[in-house]
């Protein structure tokens, strides 16, 4: 239920946003994406913290060498992974396809729209553990709560991107729909630590997202998402060895 409420939630921002979309003028769009963008790097920020740090003590301490190495190679190896296979190109044609469908190719802004609104509400803490949270006990309620941020972000892209904001409804079905169908299967391997270290990477890169948002294309996110099955198979089996 959760995602399915999570999905309805895109599409009713997504019309809703689309009846500001004329109304806006360009400069008004700029900023609204700019502050959406810097809300978006303090998520990011807020989410990544806790990976980073710990109190120990009464005192802020870093984390192991070992969790900070795991954190090094996995996004470096998941950008490698990511560059050979250019999932940034595939969701770009994705978003293309679906421009051709749906706006017989007049919306200019369809594909930014599209890529731009799925990597923000596709990639994060809640979408991860939200899923699992749904497969595993049943319990939806974190992503209800992200259903009416979501709600609410995809309202106000679809004001400034167009009708191709409210398309991240089919990659957020797809992902969370298949982390809780899959989260009963893995619930071994959905240790507390893996989760954790999912959810750090992925609001690292949320972090990215809010960045392209704020500065222009800097990061190629979609590229860098295998980084998250890199880390959950450190956790799970290289963290371990090292203590």
């Amino acid at each position: 239920m959760g995602t399915i409420v999570n999905v309805l939630a895109i599409v009713l921002g997504g019309c809703a946003g689309l009846l500001f979309r004329g109304g806006i003028p360009e400069r008004f769009q700029n900023s609204v994406i700019q502050a959406l963008g810097l809300c978006t790097l303090f998520i990011g920020i807020s989410g990544a913290l806790p990976g980073l740090l710990r109190v120990e003590d009464g005192a802020l301490a870093g984390v192991s060498a070992g969790e900070t190495l795991g954190m090094i190679l996995s996004l470096a190896f998941g950008a490698l992974i990511g560059e050979a296979f250019n999932f940034e190109e595939k969701l770009e044609r994705f978003g293309a396809w679906l421009k051709e469908k749906a706006s017989r190719g007049e919306d200019s802004l369809f594909i930014q729209g599209f890529v731009t609104a799925s990597l923000t509400v596709c990639v994060g803490a809640m979408a991860i553990v939200g899923s699992i949270q749904d497969g595993l006990t049943g319990d939806s309620s974190t992503l209800f709560t992200k259903a009416i941020l979501d709600c609410f972000i995809v309202l106000v892209f679809a004001a400034a991107y167009g009708k191709g904001a409210i398309f991240s409804a089919i990659p957020v079905g797809i992902l969370q729909g298949g982390v809780t169908v899959c989260a009963g299967l893995l619930a071994p391997v959905f240790s507390d630590a893996v989760v954790d270290n999912l959810s750090f990477l992925g609001s690292m890169l949320i972090f990215c997202v809010g960045v392209n948002l704020v500065f222009g294309q800097k990061f190629r996110v979609a590229n860098m998402l295998p980084a998250l099955v890199l880390g959950g198979l450190w956790t799970v089996f290289v963290q371990p060895l090292l203590g």
